[in-house]
C-alpha cells in the first residue's frame, strides 16, 4: 500500500467495494413555518455494487458452479483477468477492489464453487477436493471461452481471501490438470496461471504443518472428512489425501509466483476485535512457512504484512495487475 494499519484492514479484509454514504440535509430553512419540525437526515444508503457484465454463468452441471464476469467499462479487450474464489463452507462469490482493476484495464471473474458439504452429501472424498477441482474447472472454462468472454487466455491470475485462497493456491501450485484424452473440452484445457494472490490465508490442510507454523491452531475440518482432532490422530493414514490436495505438497518448479498479504504483524494485535482464534487462523506465519517450501522448489514467493513491505510490489493488487500486464 503503504497505508496505516486501519486503512489496510478496511480495504483488504472486506475484499469488496466499500459502501458510500448518501448526503443528508437538515430541513427547516428560510421560508418554513417556525413551528414545523426539521426534517430528519436522509438514511445512509450503500453504493450500488456494479452489476456483472455477465452473471451466474454455469461452468459445470452443479448448481453451485457459477461465475460472474466484470469487464472494464472502457477499452476493447481482450482483457487480462483475475479469477477470484469464494467460500469452502458456504457457497459465495465476489469480486474485490473492482474500481482498481477496471481502471487498469483488467477484468475480474468471481467464482462460486461447490462446498465441502456438497461433497459430503455426494460421498466424495476428501470433501475439500470438490473445491479444488471446481477452481481448476473455472479457470479452464474461462480459458476455453475466452473469445466470447473477451478475455486474454494467456493472461489469467487467480486469488482469494482467507478460505478462498486455498483453491487459488491449489490452481497455482498443482501441475497442469489439462487432460488431452477427456471427452469434455473444458477438461482438455490448461489450468496454468501467471500468479496467485493469497490474503490472510491458510495454505495447507496438513494439521502437522499448520501447527509447525502456528502452534495450537485448528483449521479446515471437514476438509479431510473428519474433525480436526481426528485428522491429527489419523494423519498418517490421511497423508495420501493431504499430499494430493494440499498446495504445500504440490509445489514444483513450474508453480506460479505467489503473493501473501496480511494486515497484521507477527504478534496478535492489541485489539479486542481480533480474537486469538481469528489471529491464529489468519496469521502471516502461514505465508512465511509456505515461502520456505516454495523457495526450496524454485517458486517465487512474496510476503507483505504489518511493518514488513514486500519486495518489488506495493501490495496484492499491484502484484496482480503487474503480473497480468507483464504476461502478454
Amino acid at each position: 500500500m503503504p497505508r496505516s494499519a486501519a486503512s489496510r484492514r478496511n480495504t483488504l479484509s472486506t475484499l469488496f467495494v466499500a459502501g458510500s454514504l448518501a448526503a443528508a440535509l437538515l430541513g427547516g430553512g428560510a421560508g418554513l413555518a417556525a413551528d414545523k419540525p426539521a426534517e430528519k437526515p436522509a438514511p445512509a444508503k450503500p453504493a450500488d455494487k456494479p452489476a456483472p457484465t455477465k452473471g451466474n454463468i454455469p461452468y459445470g452441471p452443479h448448481p453451485n458452479q457459477l461465475l460472474d464476469i466484470y469487464l472494464p467499462p472502457s477499452g476493447d479487450g481482450p482483457y487480462p483477468a483475475l479469477v477470484w474464489f469464494g467460500g469452502l463452507w458456504k457457497p459465495s462469490k465476489g469480486a474485490p477492489n473492482m474500481g482498481y482493476f477496471a481502471s487498469n484495464g483488467c477484468a475480474e471473474i468471481a467464482v462460486q464453487t461447490r462446498v465441502m458439504q456438497d461433497a459430503i452429501e455426494a460421498k466424495i472424498e476428501p470433501p475439500v477436493s470438490v473445491c479444488m477441482l471446481d477452481a481448476c474447472r473455472a479457470v479452464q472454462y474461462v480459458r476455453l471461452h475466452a473469445k466470447e468472454l473477451n478475455i486474454d487466455p494467456a493472461r489469467i491470475v487467480v486469488g482469494g481471501g482467507s478460505q478462498g485462497a486455498l483453491p487459488a493456491l491449489y490452481v497455482g501450485c498443482v501441475k497442469d490438470r489439462a487432460n488431452p484424452d477427456a471427452t469434455d473440452p473444458v477438461e482438455r484445457t490448461s489450468t496454468r496461471v501467471l500468479g496467485v494472490a493469497a490474503f490472510r490465508c491458510q495454505p495447507s490442510i496438513d494439521p502437522a504443518r499448520q501447527n509447525e507454523w502456528m502452534p495450537g491452531v485448528e483449521w479446515g475440518a471437514p476438509a479431510l472428512g473428519c474433525s480436526y482432532a481426528e485428522s491429527v490422530k489419523k494423519r498418517d493414514s490421511l497423508m495420501p489425501w493431504i499430499t494430493a490436495w494440499s498446495p504445500d505438497y504440490l509445489l514444483h518448479e513450474g508453480s506460479a509466483p505467489i503473493y501473501f498479504e496480511n494486515e497484521w504483524g507477527l504478534t496478535q494485535p492489541n485489539d479486542e476485535k481480533v480474537t486469538k482464534t481469528n489471529y491464529m487462523v489468519h496469521c502471516p506465519q502461514f505465508g512465511l512457512g509456505f515461502r520456505k517450501l516454495a523457495e526450496a522448489k524454485g517458486v517465487v514467493c512474496y510476503n507483505k504484512y504489518l511493518e514488513h513491505p514486500s519486495e518489488k510490489y506495493k501490495d496484492t493488487w499491484d502484484f496482480l495487475v503487474q503480473t497480468m500486464k507483464g504476461g502478454k
